[in-house]
């Protein structure tokens, strides 16, 4: 009964290394899944102004036109252009990020690919930077109410101070629709005039938007939000349907894959930490197997 309660709450298809390696044995069937992936309607050749057969080029990674000889690399503009490591093991370490539920390490995919530690971080790094989604307004259609929360990230506290105004720290902020999508973007400051404009180009007007008594978020029921505070300063933290227990729990847990996976991550990169968790999150309740979300998003052109 539990394993049966487990598999209705979540829906997402199964996707196991066996399927990995039924589906891309070789470099050869990750280079037409690209293809397809690109041209699902057939390549159009730029000579020939009509879609042809293209045959593969094994030597060079692509396609060749089968009238006029003009190639196409499936791998252009991609992460994986110009990159002499096999697409079987870019694949497979799509696939590692995927299944976790917190990251993984690139000293972990080092050793899974049999790589060095150059080429794992290099990798984990370039797939990062594809998973920041273009995302619809929140609110919208659905109507779901948003959680709007900021937090800091790394760095090292001094005399014991923690959240806001603690130094060596980077502000971040999420906005998180209930049941749904979030959204996350590294921050200069945690000032009104810095937080408003990226709630108002995230979440759609007259949405109901739940934050704490943070001042900084004091004009947004004059921008036209449905604005209730939770008083997190006084201990109250769920007030009836009043909380932003969702967003906190996501920070909860990015903060603990840093301290447990990574245990140290940069200014530079956070955001593209940042994007792979939010991109996670926003995927959880897929049917299609996490894989193939992260496939599909890093198989886009850059």
């Amino acid at each position: 009964m539990a394993n049966q309660r487990k598999q209705e709450k979540s829906p997402m298809e199964r996707y196991t290394i066996r399927d990995l390696r039924r589906d891309f044995p070789n470099d050869e069937a990750c280079l037409e899944w690209l293809r397809d992936r690109r041209w699902p309607d057939g390549i159009y050749c730029q000579n020939c102004h009509k879609v042809t057969a293209h045959p593969l080029v094994r030597s060079r990674k692509s396609y060749s036109c089968q009238v006029c000889g003009e190639h196409v690399h499936p791998t252009a503009g991609t992460i994986f252009h110009k990159s002499s490591t096999p697409l079987t093991l870019w694949f497979h370490a799509i696939y590692l990020m995927a299944q976790t539920r917190g990251g993984i390490a690139a000293k972990q995919v080092e050793r899974e690919l049999g790589v060095t530690y150059k080429t794992a971080w290099r990798i984990c790094r370039l797939i990062r930077s594809r998973l920041d989604e273009d995302q619809d307004l929140f609110g919208g259609g659905g109507g779901r109410p948003v959680e709007v929360d900021e937090t800091y990230v790394g760095g090292k506290m001094r005399g014991g101070k923690r959240g806001r105004g603690s130094e060596n720290k980077t502000p971040v902020l999420g906005i998180v629709e209930r049941k749904g999508k979030i959204k996350t973007a590294v921050i200069g400051d945690a000032k009104g005039n810095t937080l408003q404009p990226i709630i108002e180009e995230t979440v759609e007007p007259g949405t109901t938007v739940y934050t704490d008594e943070f001042l900084a978020y004091n004009g947004l029921r004059r921008a036209g939000y449905d604005h209730k505070q939770i008083q997190h300063a006084d201990k109250v933290y769920v007030l009836g349907d009043i909380h932003t227990q969702t967003v906190d729990g996501f920070w909860g847990n990015f903060k603990n894959s840093i301290r447990g996976v990574h245990h140290h991550v940069s200014p530079e990169y956070l955001q593209d930490y940042l994007n792979e968790h939010a991109f996670r999150y926003s995927h959880r309740n897929d049917v299609k197997p996490m894989f193939l979300s992260f496939l599909d998003q890093v198989g886009t052109e850059c």
